[in-house]
């Protein structure tokens, strides 16, 4: 489980569950969270999301596909999941890495919000924070 003890920083992938507010949606994944990044973006803001983008190899949807709702819009690269009974967004296809897998690390079980020290992305400005270098790459 993704549990940070005071003072401690995972650099090592592990696997970790997560789901939608109802729990229809059930994931798996592995990853490091010390590479989690806060957009600020407009939806990316209204959505609280944190970003852990994986490639689809350390990503199992578990159950729930039959729920999952999807969102386009803009250049309608980017792929906003949702699951249809309760409207959390617990993971999505990015426009910057449409070959990966973004996950919410606010709906992961058990991590602590409280000692992830999430990296910052200007979504605003996307062309160029893209341009300039990505926090998670």
């Amino acid at each position: 489980m993704a549990l940070f003890r005071e003072n401690e920083a995972t650099s090592m992938p592990e696997t970790m569950f997560g789901s939608c507010h109802c729990g229809r949606v059930r994931f798996r994944v592995t990853a490091d969270l010390s590479h989690v990044t806060e957009c600020n973006c407009s939806i990316c803001s209204k959505k609280g999301f944190l970003h852990l983008i994986v490639p689809p190899e350390r990503f199992t949807l578990l159950s729930g596909k039959e729920v999952l709702t999807t969102y386009r819009f803009n250049t309608a690269v980017a792929q906003h999941t949702f699951c249809s009974i309760c409207g959390m967004h617990p993971f999505y296809v990015p426009r910057s890495d449409p070959d990966k897998i973004d996950v919410n690390v606010r709906c992961l079980d058990g991590v602590d919000l409280t000692k992830i020290k999430p990296n910052a992305f200007d979504g605003k400005n996307w062309e160029h924070a893209m341009a300039g270098g990505v926090p998670w790459r």
